[in-house]
Parts: structure tokens; sequence; C-alpha cells
């Protein structure tokens, strides 16, 4: 949303907004009490199977073996954990004239169909399975947040950094200050930049002391710091700095592999989707910001790299939870990174944690997401198939309950 467009919520409230524009339904509490039986249940560690899972009040309350009427009996499905991607921008969309970014000339999006335009992202994603993401650079993303939290939004659960923290040529006090601002407007994860894009080669940009001071502060705030790095020196900068995790990695090298390992950091290499995306979408994004000849030239280069710096990252035992980094044209195809993780070689079964388990964990959020147990949230999918033999089976979504909530198909 727009800043202009909050300014009218906040006049309003969020949730009538949202309705009187046909964004949102009624607030919606948690369903009771609902008892789900499938053939196959993945509880984020093994697979289960003629389990009946019990919500109640947006919790799981029971897993196992149960005789009787259940209120949804799913057949030969496999239920697991709602999936979650640790790296999107359901921001990002097409404007009216179906092209990325603002162009003289163009046609400017108004409020309530940018609006509309993330509502649609929401849902896609949502639909696709994935019930919580990160979001990394939205700076409206707190109402965003509140809608869905409040179930008059549908969409996944919304973590996000609020917006992104350029180091540039700020000083370390200067960028404590700014992440005591972050956690004050209520980010819930710092998002920062220790290297350029990709399509401009991906080089080391900032300093050590500007990254530690980042990092080290967000720590002191109870924040995670996430750090955009390209190149093997500005990952092995961040993994100096103390930082929580490395998002993208694309010219990663063994040096930069076993420093991240060395410092247990997550490592989040989006290898499936995004670039892709730009690829199939390039008409679409050309000729906005980096977005030019030479900088796809530079994606196009990387995408047959990325199954092997996974897989040296895989092989050197680096924790790598699932992010895509999904921007406009790529929101509801989220499951294509995990297919990618299995062609580079990691086994379905811990693809599927990936993006379960360990990518809670990578949330600080392993406590109470990304498994089906007793006590945890209530974000669960079923899928068609068996996504620990065949991680296909995450693309064929069947079922999907959200923070308690049985989400509609449509």
């Amino acid at each position: 949303m727009t800043h202009a467009t909050l300014t009218s919520t906040l006049t309003i409230g969020l949730a009538t907004w949202l309705m009187l524009h046909g964004l949102a339904q009624a607030p919606a509490a948690p369903q009771e009490r609902i008892t789900i039986r499938a053939a196959r249940v993945f509880d984020g560690e093994r697979l289960l199977r003629g389990q009946v899972v019990e919500i109640d009040a947006g919790r799981i309350v029971s897993v196992g073996p149960r005789t009787g009427p259940v209120t949804h009996d799913l057949g030969d499905v496999t239920v697991l954990p709602g999936l979650i991607d640790v790296h999107t921008h359901i921001d990002w969309h097409f404007g009216p004239d179906g092209r990325y970014g603002n162009r003289p000339g163009a046609p400017r999006a108004t409020p309530e169909q940018r609006d509309a335009a993330i509502a649609a992202n929401l849902k896609a994603t949502l639909l696709a399975g994935f019930t919580t993401v990160q979001n990394l650079g939205n700076r409206s993303d707190a109402a965003i947040r509140e809608a869905v939290a409040a179930g008059t939004l549908p969409g996944p659960r919304i973590v996000t950094s609020l917006g992104q923290l350029q180091p540039g040529q700020r000083t370390p006090d200067q960028l404590r200050e700014a992440v005591r601002t972050l956690k004050t407007e209520g980010a819930d994860v710092v998002k920062t930049f220790a290297s350029g894009s990709i399509r401009t080669g991906g080089e080391l940009s900032t300093t050590l002391d500007q990254l530690t001071a980042i990092c080290s502060e967000a720590r002191a705030q109870g924040l995670r710091a996430v750090v955009h790095a390209h190149d093997a020196a500005s990952i092995i900068t961040t993994v100096k700095a103390g930082c929580h995790q490395v998002e993208h990695g694309v010219f990663a090298d063994d040096a930069a592999i076993a420093a991240m390992k060395a410092a247990d950091v997550f490592f989040d290499p989006n290898i499936g989707l995004v670039l892709q995306n730009y690829i199939e979408n390039r008409d679409k994004f050309i000729g906005v910001g980096g977005y030019t000849e030479e900088g796809f030239a530079f994606m196009e280069r990387a995408i047959p790299t990325l199954g092997p710096i996974f897989r040296k990252a895989l092989d050197a035992g680096v924790r790598m939870p699932l992010g895509t980094d999904a921007v406009a044209g790529a929101h509801g195809q989220n499951a294509r990174e995990a297919l990618a993780r299995v062609a580079a070689g990691q086994r379905p079964i811990d693809t599927v944690i990936s993006a379960t388990a360990l990518a809670a964990q990578s949330l600080g959020m392993g406590d109470r997401l990304g498994r089906i147990a007793p006590g945890y949230l209530a974000d669960i999918i079923a899928v068609s198939g068996n996504p620990t033999e065949d991680i296909t089976a995450l693309q064929r979504i069947t079922f999907v309950v959200a923070q308690g909530r049985v989400v509609p198909k449509s």
C-alpha cells in the first residue's frame, strides 16, 4: 500500500477500508475445532501414516491415529506444515501497462490498483501452499501484516523488514540508530546490503565496520539481520560481521561457502525462480533501473552456475532455508525453488524440511511454526502425492489451513 493509502486506512480503519475496496473479508476468528484425516502426515521430521490432526483455536492440539468422524477426511494425500518462503517481495507487481516500474508516459497505477495487485499476490502465494513469507523491502508491510493476522486479508503470515537499510556512506553510529528506528517501527528483521546487484556484477559495496554495526545492533534489539551478498568478498564480510543470514550468493566460491559453514549462518541461495522469472518476463522489466541488456546478460550467465553452487553448499553442510526472492510475475510459483533444489542434488525430504522446519528455525520461529505437533500454530497444507519422495507434489496443493482457518480454494 502507498503511504497515501495507509493514511486513509488510519482514518476509517484498516479492515473497513480493505472491505470497501473489495480486497478483504470480515474479520474471521480461527475455527474452534478442526479434525483432519489423511493417508500420510509429514510432521516436519518424518512421514507418518493414517493420522488425524486436531486443531483448536488456531493451534494443533493432537496428532495420532483415531477412528470415527472428522471434519475433513482428505483421503490419499500428504498433510504437511504450511510452506515458508524466507525471501519474497510480495508487493512487486506489473502496472496497468503490463510492465514493471514507472516509465515516462506510461500509465501510473492508482492506489486501488496497487492494493488489488498486492492482494492478488498474497492470495496466489497462499493458495500455492506458502502460509508464511518473509517480505524484505516494503515500507508499507505493517498494514498488510496486520490485515492478514486479523483474517481480513487472505494471505500468508507476513514477517517483514519494513524497508531496506542501505549502508551507503553512513557511519556505524548512524546505522545503529537506523536499526533502532526499524525496531521502534515494528520491523521483524533487518534487511541490508553487502554487495551490489547481480545485474552490475554483485561486488562488495560496504565495509566490515558498517555491517558489524548493523548486525550487532540488530542482535541487541532482538532482531535478525539478513544480508544481500553476491560475491565471495561480500559473503565473507557478512560472516565476519556476525550477521544472521546470507541472501543470494550467486558468485559464492569455496572460501565463502567454508566461511558460512564455519560460522553456521543461514544461506538462502534462490536458485530456481527469481532469475528464471526475470528472463521469462524480460519484456516486462527491461528499461527500468538496472534491467538493461547488460544486466540481463549477467543473469543469463549466472543461471547455469546456481545448481553447482547450491550443491557445494549442500555438501559442505551449510544450513539453507528455502527462499525464492519472488518478484512481479513469480508469486504463486514459489514451489519451483523446491524443484530446482532436488534437481541440484538435494533429497526431496530435505527440501521439504528446508521449506518447513528449517525455514521456521531461520525466522526464529522454530518453536511454534514449521511442524505438525501439539502446541504449534495451525498452518497446514495437503498435497496430492508424497513430496518426501516426489517433490513435484508441492505443486499439487489440495487443501490449506492458515492460522487455524480453512482457506477457500478460490
